[in-house]
């Protein structure tokens, strides 16, 4: 994606906040997801172009840099841009810096620099959980190919019993020079020496399993647990579950990005969940005791005589699980009063009387319903009210 503009990508305009490029990336996510995709290499190479957007806009160092450099600012062709979570300019060492404006003339200090223990890269990992699993927490176990290192030379890259020998070419420098004469005079360039690449040392004998690179790649099945209360913006990290270590470092890290599903019934508002419940004029107005769907099942509600539609109703400790605390969020029940269609000559001429009873005289049509149509034991309340 080196010459892609993240913010085309993404949606948004380079002046955007933070909290525009969130939303445009979940929306990216709700398009191109592979879960919601299966088998479409198109969407497939569309999201992982969307992770890397994102992963640059939504880090203000990351960001910063790629506006002022471009792509080559985060990528690694820019000092400290190298993988997920990269220092920056700001956590080069000084001698990196020296290298990158003076031509790498730093010397044998490049090529120890260059067999030093480095960590190794983290790595990203959507998952999209059901919304129920969200509340309540879950265990996935998903294949993950990663780099490790070589479990034959222990990712010295060399064959065992034999080693790594100083760089004929370089010298055990890691650079070599040219010099070229010019009607100005004789100018030095410095360029890391491309026998050992900077190394300084080179392996006679590679290794036979990773044929020298002293990483191979493997798949294997980890095992993510889910918190319960976890929500879309939710960022999971995983110690040591990322790319291999270079000359015996440690791993780099494993980070999970959740997307959770909409649910048919239930909306999410913080740790509270949100729901209606259709209830007719008669409950609403004589008052009636009635079940609620919840995340752990039925419970009982009571609706007060007189209910109004519109009216919410608290089950307290019914929601989400704070993510950062103790104790659940609530549960809010939004009563919609329904008004019954096609009604029978009878039950016309009972909500008549019930309104003469009221003060009220309205007008209304006489078609005849079908009998499919005609509710069942609604009026018979109603008749018991008045008669």
């Amino acid at each position: 994606m080196s010459n892609k503009d993240y913010y085309a990508v993404l949606g948004v305009s380079r002046g955007a906040t933070d909290e525009e490029i969130k939303k445009a990336y979940k929306q990216q996510v709700k398009k191109y997801h592979p879960d919601l995709n299966p088998d479409s290499k198109t969407a497939e190479e569309k999201m992982k172009e969307v992770n890397e957007a994102y992963e640059v806009l939504s880090n203000k160092d990351k960001r910063a840099r790629y506006d002022q450099f471009g792509a080559d600012g985060v990528n690694g062709n820019y000092a400290g841009g190298a993988g997920y979570g990269g220092a920056g300019f700001g956590g080069a060492d000084f001698g990196d810096i020296f290298d990158m404006f003076f031509g790498g003339a730093g010397g044998r200090g490049g090529a120890r620099r260059q067999n030093m223990a480095r960590q190794g890269d983290d790595l990203r990992l959507d998952v999209q959980v059901s919304f129920e699993e969200a509340a309540k927490g879950t265990t996935r176990e998903v294949p993950l190919t990663r780099s490790e290192a070589c479990p034959d030379c222990k990712g010295s890259g060399a064959k065992a019993g034999t080693g790594r020998v100083t760089c004929p070419q370089c010298g055990g420098s890691g650079q070599v020079s040219t010099v070229q004469s010019t009607p100005l005079g004789q100018f030095q360039t410095v360029k890391t020496c491309p026998r050992c690449g900077g190394k300084g040392s080179v392996v006679e004998t590679p290794c036979p399993n990773c044929n020298g690179s002293g990483r191979v790649r493997k798949q294997r099945k980890i095992k993510i647990n889910i918190p319960a209360g976890v929500d879309n913006d939710s960022r999971l990290r995983m110690s040591g579950e990322g790319e291999g270590g270079y000359n015996g470092g440690p791993a780099g890290d494993l980070y999970i990005f959740v997307t959770v599903e909409p649910h048919k019934y239930f909306r999410r508002n913080g740790d509270d969940i949100l729901c209606d419940l259709p209830i007719d004029m008669v409950q609403a107005a004589l008052g009636d005791e009635v079940e609620v769907e919840t995340l752990d099942g039925k419970v009982k509600l009571t609706i007060p005589e007189g209910t109004q539609s519109g009216t919410s109703f608290r089950l307290r400790g019914r929601g989400f699980p704070k993510l950062r605390g103790y104790g659940k969020g609530d549960q809010n029940v939004r009563v919609n009063v329904i008004t019954p269609k096609n009604l029978t000559p009878e039950q016309k001429e009972l909500l008549r009387k019930f309104a003469a009873s009221q003060g009220v005289k309205p007008s209304g049509g006489s078609a005849k319903p079908k009998e499919k149509d005609k509710p069942k034991g609604f009026f018979n309340k109603l008749k018991d009210s008045i008669s």
